[in-house]
């Protein structure tokens, strides 16, 4: 604690005054916990839970066509049904019955697993209208096809 005693020059009493700092230590405690939580939040276009895909080239380097483990490779749920693109190849799953056909996808992800078997990693794109349930589903999907690294990212591309 701070203590100020002032016993200079006068004959009255002397005053001694205590600093109370623990609120203002508390409220920095706060907003330092605060700004922490936050600062998670700042990027909220992609979530990435595998390794990145989509890596910028210098000018220095060759432009090489990828291998085939660096093709990207993207899931879209949409409101008609699954759409998966593959560098630019894209196929469609439509709904059976109203319902998202994910016995197809699968069916269909394990034919894209069989002709690239070193690939591992995924986009997984849904939009905002939808239920978060779609998402978990066709990210389930991709886990049972065999591609275990899945970024998340919003649907806005087409």
């Amino acid at each position: 604690m701070a203590h100020i005693d002032d016993s200079g020059g006068s004959n009255k009493r002397s005053a001694n005054v205590d600093v109370n700092i623990v609120p203002f230590i508390d409220l920095m405690s706060v907003l330092i916990i605060f700004l922490l939580i936050t600062a998670v939040w700042t990027q909220v276009s992609m979530i990435q839970i595998g390794s990145s895909i989509y890596g910028k080239k210098t000018a220095q380097e060759r432009a090489e066509p990828p291998p085939k483990a660096e093709i990207p490779f993207r899931l879209d749920v949409r409101e008609e049904g699954y759409r998966i693109i593959l560098g630019r190849q894209s196929t469609n799953v439509p709904k059976k019955g109203g319902d998202y056909d994910t016995e197809r996808l699968v069916e269909e992800l394990k034919k894209i697993k069989e002709l690239y078997p070193e690939k591992v990693d995924s986009v997984v794109t849904v939009l905002d209208e939808l239920p978060y349930e779609t998402l978990i589903h066709g990210m389930d999907a991709l886990l049972t096809a065999g591609f275990p690294q899945i970024s998340v990212a919003t649907a806005g591309a087409n």
